[in-house]
């Protein structure tokens, strides 16, 4: 029965040199990694996306988070109001707005200013 019990205290494993550091670098590295790949990029996207809300005028096509398409009928200074292909209108959140389309007006003098200058 000797064989179960264990002959003195069993040493500890040796601590490899420079584990601390090691690690510290790790996470060092992973903290960039995650800044450039992650962070910034979207940061950059939402500050895109806040200038563009912020630049909605009346007559322009937008789509909400949930989906719905409107056209600006009324913009307030946190909300705006759209009005539906039905001819009904809803208010909504700025923040709500997914994605901007210019009105067919602005779109068309773009185009008109694009093709005169060529």
């Amino acid at each position: 029965m000797s064989f179960f019990i264990a002959e003195g205290p069993v040493p500890a494993a040796p601590m490899p040199d420079g584990g601390f550091e090691q690690t510290l670098i790790m996470v060092g590295i992973a903290l960039v990694f995650f800044y450039f790949i992650l962070w910034r990029p979207e940061s950059k996207r939402r500050k895109v996306m806040d200038a563009k809300r912020q630049g909605i005028k009346k007559g322009d096509r937008v789509v909400v988070a949930g989906g719905i398409l409107g056209e600006v009928f009324k913009v307030q200074a946190d909300t705006l109001i759209i009005r539906l292909t039905d001819g009904a209108k809803m208010e909504v959140l700025k923040l709500a707005i997914q994605d901007i389309q210019p009105s067919t007006e602005a779109a068309e003098k773009s185009e008109a200013s694009t093709s005169s200058q060529g």
